[in-house]
């Protein structure tokens, strides 16, 4: 087409920038990130013309950078508040729209093709999308003991995106210990191992020959992260010094390269808008086809060793351009690890690792370097000046996030082309719609290993990661090595553990294996329920008072709040009472007259430690099907996880300080042990959710009258009164108690009266038709007499 004769709308990238600050060099300052993605914006702004294009620029856009990647990631130094105004504060430009993105390598594809469509719309007319990093420098001053002053805070509206990780990232992967890129990367290189059936050393060679012409692209570029120089295949993927395995099967120089200080910016307007600021046509690169997807979650995907959503994506981007894989000229795939090159490049598209086209323009995420989410601008940046200086031809960028858990493309050439918006969602719906593995949380019993991965600490195989499939019924877990456990460990080195028969087993930390039944017995040794002797518990006091059981929790210096030990130790004190015929009756409380419990640590889960809830849940409570009752004597307050094992409780006894709340919303949790499920069923549904939504505090009174509590104590007499409600329960037949307890709760399954009544077991019936109790208990009423009843 001529150009002449292109639509005056059409968005054309203009300018790109490129900047690297290395640690040693001449020009080192130790910029902030904010500094970084300027420097790159005005290298791009420089890029399009010698003019000031400052004013002209209506909106900015940036990538969410390693600081912000995570919610639990405090910055040591300080960050800005508002990334994309902290740039733009920096270049002098004054957006009327500023973007903040999602975290995810495929950002900078996503945020470029969204400002296309909206400068082909009308609604931008210039566009600066910018990305920076400096974990380099964040590292090396914290290494030298210096310190730093980053934080802003920063004027103007944003669009802010959210952090995004609950897209990549699951609870029960990260359980698992699934974090990072090596160990889920990891777990999708095996699982391709495994589809090609290729050993170990014929599959490293693999790597090692797909990785190394990118070293050789890296040393050429002057914008690499660090000195690189040319390396074999043998080079890397052999262990030394400075090679040590990382993962299973990843050496350190086979995995991205996160210490870096890089920026990278793209400057996007319409050719109208070009030609009217004198902008040279030989600047003007045109975006052919693109496409945005997500692929299914880990656990979810029928098979880990391929990536069939991010094959979709590229393929469909090139359908859009109207190319083959033929007709392009410079290729750059996301390459943080080798998988994510394989399954798309190889596997999907066909290409050769030694393609003589190349299958990165920049060097690769290992050596050119990792600038996090933002590399994949430097792709598009180098790759514009690829297509200017071989104009007609084409370039393909593909870039991935998370463990391939989403994919875009592009397909970019200097030759014009009408801009053509490309829709994504017709084919996010037909991954959507694709068949998904039932998946076990709970995982026990005999399976196979589906994949796995050896996680080493300093060169030494520290844990086990598996994928598996249950026999029993074909679901599939995560699972890992139980620490210490080096046989197992020895075992997956020595044999190729890929299809494998295992045993799994769910302890309240997550899912174990070993390699036979034994090996779990005597990791995880079965103990039959049973009470530890008084002295031995650290959480609790627990003391048996004839047929009466009463557990204090003994934290009042913390307000009685509980941690995953704990948790388990008053797991271990239920599944105990429960098993004890001789116990028919329980009171729980809290030590002092401050506090029943305020709920989980907040202390302990923000000081890093790590987080597990046993299956019967909060406090062993929350999550258990019970037969016997149980009274909470509730002194003071009852807070979030206190308030839930409250509602767990069967009859509740509060005394006049009684300050009943879930009170998550206010510390940016829910109410997960339950409360948001048995408040709104034990009060009116708006007072409930009120509570729920406000974190709104109860008293005694209102408690009361809401009939959220039984009765209302004096002051540090909740126990007492607790005991005399016992003791009314005990004179009944713990047979009859158990049945009727039996039958609420599974009346409960039902939402209507009638199909409660229709569904009375005739079973409970005859159990307490024939039951001893029966019988002394009517002979007794009989004769006038005090039943002894047997339980039985």
């Amino acid at each position: 087409m001529n150009d002449s004769i292109i639509d005056p709308c059409t968005p054309i990238i203009v300018g790109v920038g490129q900047f690297t600050e290395r640690l040693g060099s001449a020009t080192y300052q130790g910029l902030s990130c904010p500094d970084i993605a300027a420097a790159a914006g005005r290298a791009a702004l420089a890029d399009a013309s010698p003019l000031d294009l400052t004013a002209n620029v209506d909106a900015i856009a940036s990538v969410r950078n390693f600081e912000d990647s995570s919610p639990q990631y405090v910055h040591p130094f300080g960050k800005t508040d508002n990334f994309p105004w902290s740039v733009a504060n920096r270049l002098g430009v004054v957006p009327k729209l500023a973007v903040w993105g999602k975290v995810g390598g495929t950002s900078p594809q996503v945020l470029i093709a969204e400002f296309f469509e909206k400068v082909a719309a009308g609604t931008v007319e210039m566009a600066l999308i910018v990305g920076g990093e400096n974990i380099s420098t964040v590292r090396h001053v914290k290494a030298s003991g210096e310190t730093r002053d980053w934080a802003e805070t920063v004027a103007g509206m944003v669009d802010n995106r959210g952090i995004g990780i609950a897209e990549i990232h699951t609870g029960y992967g990260i359980q698992h210990r699934i974090f990072g890129g090596p160990a889920g990367y990891s777990l999708l290189e095996n699982a391709r191992r495994k589809r090609l059936g290729m050993t170990r050393r014929t599959y490293a060679l693999e790597m090692g020959r797909l990785f190394a012409p990118m070293t050789r692209v890296a040393a050429a570029n002057p914008y690499t992260a660090a000195d690189q120089s040319p390396m074999s295949a043998d080079d890397l993927i052999t262990l030394g010094d400075r090679n040590r395995m990382i993962t299973d099967p990843y050496t350190q120089r086979l995995c991205s390269r996160d210490q870096v200080n890089m920026g990278a910016a793209v400057l996007i307007t319409s050719v109208g808008k070009a030609r009217a600021l004198g902008i040279p046509e030989a600047k003007w690169v045109y975006l052919h086809g693109y496409n945005n997807v997500a692929e299914r979650p880990l656990l979810e995907r029928q098979n880990l060793g391929v990536a069939p959503a991010c094959q979709l994506s590229a393929s469909a981007a090139l359908d859009a351009a109207g190319v083959s894989t033929d007709q392009v000229g410079y290729f750059d795939f996301y390459s943080c690890f080798p998988i994510a090159v394989f399954t798309v490049a190889c596997d999907g598209l066909g290409l050769s690792p030694d393609d003589q086209r190349g299958l990165t323009v920049t060097g690769g995420l290992p050596y050119f370097g990792g600038p996090g989410a933002n590399y994949s601008m430097h792709a598009v940046a180098t790759m514009t000046e690829k297509l200017r200086g071989d104009p007609g031809s084409i370039g393909f960028i593909g870039a991935n996030g998370g463990y391939a858990s989403k994919y875009a493309s592009g397909v970019y050439s200097t030759t014009p082309r009408p801009f053509v918006r490309c829709e994504s969602r017709p084919l996010q719906r037909q991954i959507d719609d694709w068949d998904a593995p039932r998946i076990a949380h709970d995982a026990d019993g005999a399976a196979v290993i589906d994949t796995y991965t050896i996680i080493y600490e300093k060169g030494v195989p520290a844990y086990a990661i598996v994928v598996g499939t249950l026999e029993a019924n074909g679901e599939r877990f995560f699972a890992n090595t139980e620490a210490g456990d080096d046989e197992s460990l020895r075992e997956m080195l020595a044999t190729d553990p890929l299809g494998r028969p295992i045993h799994v087993r769910h302890v309240p930390k997550g899912n174990r294996f070993a390699f036979n039944e034994a090996r779990l017995d005597t990791l995880y040794p079965v103990r039959p329920p049973a009470f530890r002797d008084s002295a031995d518990y650290q959480y609790c006091i627990v003391e048996r008072r004839g047929r009466l059981l009463e557990v204090t929790i003994n934290r009042p210096e913390s307000f009685n709040c509980l941690t995953p030990p704990s948790n388990d130790e008053m797991e271990e004190i239920w599944d105990a009472y429960e098993a004890d015929p001789d116990l028919w009756v329980a009171i729980l409380t809290g030590a002092g007259e401050q506090a029943f419990s305020t709920g989980n640590d907040l202390k302990y889960t923000a000081a890093g430690n790590p987080w597990w809830i046993p299956r019967t849940g909060f406090g062993g409570l929350t999550n258990r099907t019970r037969t016997k009752p149980i009274i909470a004597a509730v002194n003071g307050f009852a807070m979030g996880g206190g308030a839930e094992i409250s509602l767990a409780c069967d009859i509740v006894v509060a005394d006049e300080n009684l300050k009943f709340a879930l009170s998550e919303v206010r510390v940016g949790l829910i109410a997960g042990a339950g409360g948001l499920v048995r408040l709104p069923r034990q009060l009116p549904k708006k007072v409930a959710m009120e509570m729920i939504l406000t974190g709104r505090r109860l008293g005694a009174e209102e408690a009361l009258g809401h009939g959220l509590i039984s009765r209302i104590a004096p002051v540090g007499k909740a126990l007492e009164i607790a005991r005399e409600v016992a003791e009314v329960i005990l004179e009944g037949s713990p047979t009859s108690i158990r049945l009727s307890m039996q039958v609420i709760n599974e009346a409960n399954e039902h939402p209507s009266e009638i199909e409660a009544l229709r569904h009375f077991s005739e079973k409970v019936h005859d159990e307490m038709r024939f039951s001893e109790d029966m019988v002394v208990g009517t002979r007794a009423f009989a004769s006038k007499q005090k039943p002894a009843w047997k339980n039985r």
